[in-house]
């Protein structure tokens, strides 16, 4: 027996599923206080966020608060798990590119203007020393270049869902599992037969079921949803950090299974910007990947399970 609840949040869809169906209700309190919590902290779209309220201060250092230093701490880390491919620093390319506002306000009401826009096409220039190195966080003294614009959007929701789920077992003590977009985080024991999930991006992507066990993360990063018009041209929110522009769409969507969701988020968005190279890195790495091209075909790398495609089940999202 297990109960589920899902919302709306950042224009995603957020949802918790518990084991005990009389925990559903304060399991999805606690999921909400984190989400809350992570966006009162680091959210790029609202002026009263702390890293928003430090902003003209972050050039001299700035005390920032544990959480705040966490976010950022993990944001470096997954840059360097990534050789750079997910960098933190990409904040005022995507605001060039109208990411803005969040993801639904951009659809609704893109604003124009030139800019570089589809991909690295047209020889871009690439950057001579990544963002991401030229950050520092100190115990809880942040200093960030004012040439620089944060954007931890990625990996502090790959966060939320890891946080949500742990605090959901630590108070209630029963098995959960979070979802918020395509990040997905389990924590406590699974349901009999594990966490059954169906891992399919779009509706007319290959769908596969998959059966999670107990403390298994995944994450899936898609160049198919968040999109919007930029300049006449079709952008996608994952950046290429050399070129600070939209990655080449190689993949529809990258998925990829891990212990935590910040390690699973790290490395679907890098295999996303590696594109055809990131087969090989995953295999290299021993990563459980699943790639689906623009073709709908699927490789899959490291300990990944075959494909089983099937229309039953829940949805894990890209």
């Amino acid at each position: 027996m297990t109960a589920s609840a899902s919302w709306t949040v950042w224009g995603l869809e957020a949802g918790v599923t518990v084991t005990e169906p009389g925990a559903l209700t304060a399991a999805a309190g606690i999921v909400r206080r984190t989400l809350a919590d992570i966006d009162v902290a680091c959210s790029r779209f609202r002026h009263d966020s702390e890293l928003a309220r430090l902003g003209p201060q972050l050039a001299a250092g700035a005390q920032v608060s544990p959480l705040l230093a966490l976010l950022v701490e993990r944001a470096l880390d997954v840059a360097l798990w990534t050789e750079g491919d997910v960098d933190p620093t990409l904040g005022r390319d995507l605001e060039a590119l109208g990411y803005d506002r969040d993801i639904v306000s951009v659809r609704l009401f893109p604003r124009g203007g030139r800019g570089k826009a589809s991909g690295p096409a047209g020889h871009p220039v690439a950057r001579a020393r990544a963002g991401w190195t030229r950050i520092s966080i100190n115990g809880r003294t942040l200093k960030v270049p004012a040439d620089i614009r944060l954007d931890l959007g990625a990996t502090a929701k790959a966060i939320a869902a890891d946080r949500a789920a742990d605090q959901v077992y630590s108070e209630l003590g029963c098995g959960v599992l979070a979802c918020l977009g395509g990040d997905l985080a389990t924590a406590g024991p699974a349901p009999d037969g594990g966490w059954q999930v169906l891992v399919q991006d779009l509706n007319d992507d290959p769908a596969q079921q998959l059966s999670l066990g107990a403390g298994s993360a995944m994450a899936t990063s898609s160049t198919q949803k968040r999109r919007w018009q930029h300049a006449g041209a079709q952008v996608h929110h994952i950046l290429d950090p050399r070129f600070g522009l939209p990655a080449e769409t190689v993949w529809r969507s990258v998925t990829v299974a891990a212990p935590t969701c910040l390690e699973a988020n790290a490395f679907s968005t890098a295999g996303v910007v590696r594109g055809f190279r990131a087969v090989d890195w995953f295999r290299d790495r021993g990563i459980a990947g699943r790639f689906v091209d623009q073709q709908g075909r699927i490789i899959t790398t490291g300990g990944w399970p075959s494909e089983q495609p099937t229309a039953l089940g829940g949805h894990h999202h890209g």
